[in-house]
């Protein structure tokens, strides 16, 4: 099993520096074609940060693996809510953006919301799970969500136009670490889904709570550096819009191409999960009234982490 969580971590290391070198070459080369900064922002930075939950989904998909889909999905965005703003707002009290509250946070409870409704079909489908024309309808919204992203940095005083400048790295080089990138993603996520399943197995843990721990917090770790980062340099006010809109991204975007990849079926255990995530994402909207006015307050921050952790904790002594 030791060579098996080597493996794991180096497929995690692997997804994150692929998601980094594909940003990076991607970004270069829209600005040689003197593409803005915020189309760059709104497609190849977002793309990127959720490469690594894209590329194991659509590989457990692929192969079969359910638990793994909605536990990577699923965990990712609890792990997003709860440890990531978490910590950021332990560093530094999170100031939220008027939009975020009034639109972001709701979307982003409406998502889960959704997600738990055709999970479960409610509709009289014979067997719980997310179908094609279910991934077709988070499509759609996701959609949606990039033309209100864009129009609301388009309407905002503080984007400024920027020149764009050319880069000195040659073609053969942008498109080297392109290149890179999605071979460290593919080969990555190989690595993570085959070594987790091989993991659970060893340990006898479901596939389940492998997704919903490792495979989960693994593949949050580029949004992680990104809040830590914005909170250590005072830039509290992209820390929570971030998140939010990554745990928007996740279920939008990766899970209905999982779902276009193959219909992914849905084990109803998962329901606490997201009674978990909804939860969160509403306790998140309410402190937004309470202590500081629009702010993530440092023991609000705290709250969330901590139950987290009593959460976890509780769901792997179920296991035990």
């Amino acid at each position: 099993m030791l060579i098996s969580i080597v493996w794991l971590i180096l497929g995690l290391l692997l997804l994150i520096k692929g998601a980094d070198w594909l940003v990076n070459g991607a970004s270069v080369l829209a600005k040689k074609y003197h593409v803005s900064d915020l189309a760059i922002g709104l497609t190849i930075v977002a793309f990127g940060t959720s490469a690594p939950e894209l590329v194991v989904n659509v590989l457990a998909s692929f192969n079969g693996y359910d638990e793994i889909v909605f536990g990577n999905i699923i965990g990712s965005n609890n792990f997003n809510l709860f440890v990531i703003l978490g910590i950021s707002g332990m560093i530094a009290p999170l100031a939220v953006q008027s939009s975020t509250v009034w639109k972001e946070i709701p979307l982003s409870l409406f998502a889960a919301v959704l997600l738990f409704i055709l999970a479960n079909d409610f509709f009289g489908a014979s067997s719980p799970l997310i179908s094609r024309v279910d991934g077709f309808i988070f499509l759609t919204l996701f959609g949606l969500f990039l033309f209100y992203v864009y129009k609301q940095l388009k309407s905002d005083p503080s984007v400024q136009k920027e020149e764009t400048t050319e880069s000195d790295l040659s073609q053969l080089k942008i498109w080297g670490l392109i290149l890179a990138g999605l071979t460290g993603l593919i080969i990555g996520g190989r690595f993570v889904v085959n070594n987790a399943i091989e993991i659970a197995t060893v340990l006898g843990v479901s596939e389940k709570i492998i997704g919903l721990t490792i495979i989960a917090a693994g593949t949050s770790l580029p949004e992680l550096a990104t809040s830590v980062v914005a909170a250590i340099r005072k830039n509290v006010d992209l820390a929570v819009g971030n998140i939010i809109g990554s745990n928007i991204f996740n279920i939008f975007l990766i899970l209905a191409v999982s779902a276009f990849v193959k219909p992914v079926a849905f084990d109803p255990s998962f329901n606490s999960e997201l009674y978990l995530l909804g939860g969160g994402t509403l306790l998140l909207f309410i402190a937004m009234f309470t202590g500081g006015k629009q702010k993530l307050d440092r023991w609000e921050a705290a709250l969330l982490l901590v139950t987290f952790i009593v959460y976890t904790g509780f769901l792997i002594m179920q296991e035990i």
